[in-house]
């Protein structure tokens, strides 16, 4: 099939260009001003956006947490992410106590192959590190998996001679590291002091998860990493006590990547403090911060100071929150997001001049393909590259509800914000899947292998 794209605006990480975009099967043919009609399909986007597929390279579906499973399998969420206008996710297949890497890696293809409405790649999540999980790093190189995930609190949380071990290891494949920073032995202790006071209500999950927590353990996986050498990724950044510790890090030379979500960004610790039992919705890890942490972040946006915005699209219905009524430890972390991360960044991001539309590009689509290895096959509208292209209407006006939400929960964390600017029609590789907000064709997605990342 061929579309040519004719008279948008197409966005790169670095410029906005008039050309017109044509397609031809999977790839994109060519980029350029009055290309030919030949036999193309045209298709008329003048006064709209012509952006990259964008990347999601932080999500949770299928995830067993905190006893229960998380609301969005791979077949509900990727069909919200494309509708959303993303492409391509790149999930954590877990390796579960006692499993082998492969073990983990299987789970995930069982999860997801066949059932996905984008694309998608694995991140591997080590929770057991031996001498056999040593050996099995280079047969994930070779099974397209080149970043890895560790976790500093929970239960699959890792000691630190873990992660300098870990860090080695991966370091000898060129891989990267992301690790989710928080001093699980101080959450341990916070938590009993709550408990001890009778405080068993979500109001307890911030004073259990203070931003200093994040900040420490930031601080101590930058020290792991300059004694390896190597750069490492903090996902989910929060606070900015914890981007003082990256910046003073980066000042001396040390590279860090950093990764963001727009909860961190337009919440803040007032959803705490909501009647009854709605705060359960917000309970996540890390929590919400302090307005101070949102106008922080999003001046490290401005200042390129942050790589990539990713959701942690980890959904839970409010029946499954209900598990911790009676005590906030047991309600499951996490909250949807992967279907409006576009439109709310567009809004409240590229409209209200916190971010340019060419940085809301770089975060979303041009950072996340370079630095887990899917670029230029991905992330970008250049000839050869696979053809996942969003054509965005800037002029769409709508409101955030669960009623009209595909993410598979009976609520939205961002019911009743106002939204300018959707995806009007959504490729994935040359096919048109998407049009005004409606799935045309499920399951198209496939699994991409990745590439050692550079950024």
């Amino acid at each position: 099939m061929k579309y040519l794209l004719k008279g948008g605006t197409v966005i790169s990480g670095s410029e906005t260009v008039k050309a017109d975009v044509l397609i031809e099967d999977d790839k994109i043919k060519e980029v350029g001003k009055k290309i030919a009609e030949e036999d193309a399909t045209v298709i008329d986007v003048a006064g709209k956006y012509v952006f990259p597929g964008f990347i999601d390279a932080h999500t949770h579906f299928d995830l067993e947490v905190s006893g229960t499973v998380t609301a969005d399998n791979f077949d509900t969420g990727t069909k919200a992410a494309i509708v959303g206008g993303t492409t391509c996710i790149v999930d954590f297949a877990t390796q579960n106590k006692g499993e082998t890497l492969q073990e983990g890696l299987d789970n995930w293809h069982k999860k997801a192959d066949n059932r996905s409405s984008c694309d998608y790649g694995f991140h591997m999540a080590i929770s057991e590190w031996n001498p056999h999980t040593s050996e099995e790093i280079p047969h994930m190189f070779q099974e397209g998996i080149t970043s890895f995930k560790l976790y500093m609190t929970y239960a699959s949380r890792v000691r630190d001679a873990e992660i300098y071990e870990v860090l080695k290891r991966i370091k000898d494949y060129g891989g990267i590291v992301g690790v989710h920073c928080e001093n699980g032995e101080l959450i341990d202790e916070l938590i009993a002091e709550q408990k001890n006071a009778g405080n068993f209500s979500p109001s307890a999950h911030p004073v259990s998860r203070p931003a200093c927590i994040e900040a420490e353990a930031i601080n101590r996986l930058l020290t792991i990493a300059k004694l390896v050498d190597v750069p490492v990724m903090v996902v989910h950044l929060s606070t900015k006590e914890g981007f003082e510790v990256i910046q003073s890090a980066a000042e001396k030379g040390q590279k860090v990547y950093i990764e963001t979500c727009p909860q961190y960004l337009l919440f803040d610790e007032s959803k705490y403090h909501l009647p009854g039992f709605e705060s359960a919705k917000y309970v996540i890890s890390p929590p919400l911060r302090t307005k101070e942490d949102n106008r922080c972040l999003w001046k490290a946006l401005k200042e390129d100071k942050i790589h990539t915005l990713a959701t942690d699209h980890c959904s839970f219905t409010l029946k499954q929150k209900e598990m911790g009524k009676e005590d906030y430890t047991k309600i499951p972390n996490g909250m949807p997001g992967v279907e409006t991360r576009a439109s709310l960044m567009y809004t409240y991001g590229v409209l209200e001049d916190r971010i340019s539309i060419t940085q809301m590009c770089k975060l979303m689509a041009e950072n996340p393909a370079k630095l887990y290895g899917l670029y230029p096959q991905k992330g970008t509208i250049q000839a050869g590259s696979d053809a996942d292209i969003v054509v965005w209407d800037p002029e769409y006006q709508g409101k955030i509800s669960a009623e009209n939400q595909m993410q598979n929960v009976d609520y939205a964390p961002f019911e009743g914000y106002n939204i300018k600017g959707r995806p009007e029609k959504v490729f994935l590789r040359g096919q048109l899947l998407v049009e005004n907000g409606k799935l045309l064709k499920e399951n198209q997605g496939k699994y991409i292998s990745r590439k050692r990342g550079t950024l």
